[in-house]
Order: structure tokens, then C-alpha cells, then sequence
């Protein structure tokens, strides 16, 4: 999968699934200084994953300060047709003043074997190495 660089921060485009349909997530940005991935809830809406009345709600907290977000297991998480089944997400505005739809984080990363080429700008699976 092709990295797009905005302001040097490398952005993929990512696949979710849930409840029988899909959708393209735009603007994620890869961070290997992110434990977990949060998508935004303006672009997951579209899924229909909303605040749910059992939803429990958590403060997370990172670089650009602190964030109130809920999980969700999606059916499937993917990037360049390498994913995870039954994958937990984080969802929340984030409002960092840029466009983001999305973080992809170590959880994702670790448990796909991704290979993060900045030479050619590639988000790699362990298995596509030449």
C-alpha cells in the first residue's frame, strides 16, 4: 500500500467492515507511537458504528493531549488487502485541527507484520518482501 506523506506524516488509506458493509477510510495516519488505532467518528458513522447506551467510554491520552473514545470490535480492518477479523477500534472525534480520519496504531501494525518502507514509501505486509 502506497504511503501519502502530509506535512512528512506518512497517511494510508484503510478498509472497515461491519454488520455487512464496508467503506474506504481516507486520511489515516500511521503512528508507531500509538498503542491502539482510533478512527474518527464522522468516518466510521457511515458503518453505522454510533454511541451505543453500553458503550463504556475511556480517556485516552498521547502527544496532542486527551481524548474521550468508545471500542468497538469491527468485522474486519484492512490496508492493501492485509487485515485483521474481529479487530477492536477506538472511536472518537478526533479534533487535532487538521484533517485525520483515523490513527493506525502498534495493535494493528504488530499483529499484521507490517513493514513500514520510508525508502519507497510502502506500508508492506511481512509476507510481500522481495
Amino acid at each position: 500500500m502506497q504511503l501519502t506523506l502530509k506535512d512528512d506524516l506518512p497517511f494510508v488509506t484503510v478498509r472497515g467492515m461491519y454488520r455487512a458493509r464496508q467503506m474506504e477510510i481516507t486520511d489515516v495516519l500511521i503512528d508507531t507511537g500509538s498503542a491502539s488505532t482510533i478512527l474518527a467518528a464522522d468516518a466510521v458513522a457511515q458503518l453505522g458504528i454510533v454511541p451505543e447506551l453500553d458503550d463504556i467510554l475511556h480517556v485516552v491520552r498521547g502527544v496532542g493531549g486527551s481524548e474521550v473514545v468508545f471500542s468497538r470490535k469491527i468485522d474486519r480492518l484492512e490496508v492493501g488487502g492485509h487485515g485483521l477479523e474481529h479487530f477492536e477500534v477506538e472511536v472518537g472525534g478526533m479534533d487535532y485541527g487538521f484533517e485525520i480520519n483515523g490513527i493506525l496504531g502498534m495493535d494493528f501494525l504488530i499483529r499484521t507484520r507490517a513493514i513500514i518502507d520510508l525508502n519507497r514509501l510502502e506500508l508492506l505486509h511481512g509476507d510481500d518482501r522481495e
